[in-house]
């Protein structure tokens, strides 16, 4: 269990640094910056990594309509990024700082990416990934 646990963790990292990659990389079109640089911190790593921890949550929630799995998501992502942004603007290492949105709340999270996280598509695009490579380890189907 405990090897599936770090298998998953690893696939876990890898996934939210890839995908935080691609999304910062998008961001610049917004700009006119048509290099594309993407970026992300080491920081992220433990952070995506835990999405593991939530397997049996996915497991629980896969009988549920989209739009509610949708608002699940949407709280857990904002409850973590809260907790590991103030961890690390406690150790002034945090990665991100939102003060400059008008809905921001401490500096750590933007009530404004609500809908990113809700959406149906925002829910494929973010989550099938990382639970498809979750419920290949742990036998969990049909998320």
């Amino acid at each position: 269990m405990m090897k599936t646990l770090c298998k998953n963790f690893l696939k876990c990292g890898l996934a939210g640094w890839c995908m935080e990659i691609l999304f910062t990389a998008l961001g610049s079109l917004q700009k006119r910056e048509f290099r594309l640089v993407g970026q992300t911190s080491l920081w992220m790593f433990p952070i995506y990594g835990s999405v593991c921890l939530l397997t049996p949550l996915f497991s629980f929630l896969k009988r549920f309509p989209v739009l509610v799995r949708g608002s699940i998501y949407a709280v857990c992502i904002f409850f973590g990024e809260f907790l590991s942004g103030n961890f690390l603007m406690g150790k002034k290492v945090c990665p991100w700082n939102y003060e400059r949105s008008r809905w921001n709340v401490k500096k750590v999270i933007r009530l404004d990416y609500k809908e990113d996280f809700h959406t149906p598509s925002s829910h494929v695009a973010l989550f099938n990934p990382i639970i498809q490579v979750i419920g290949h380890s742990a036998n969990v189907k049909g998320i």
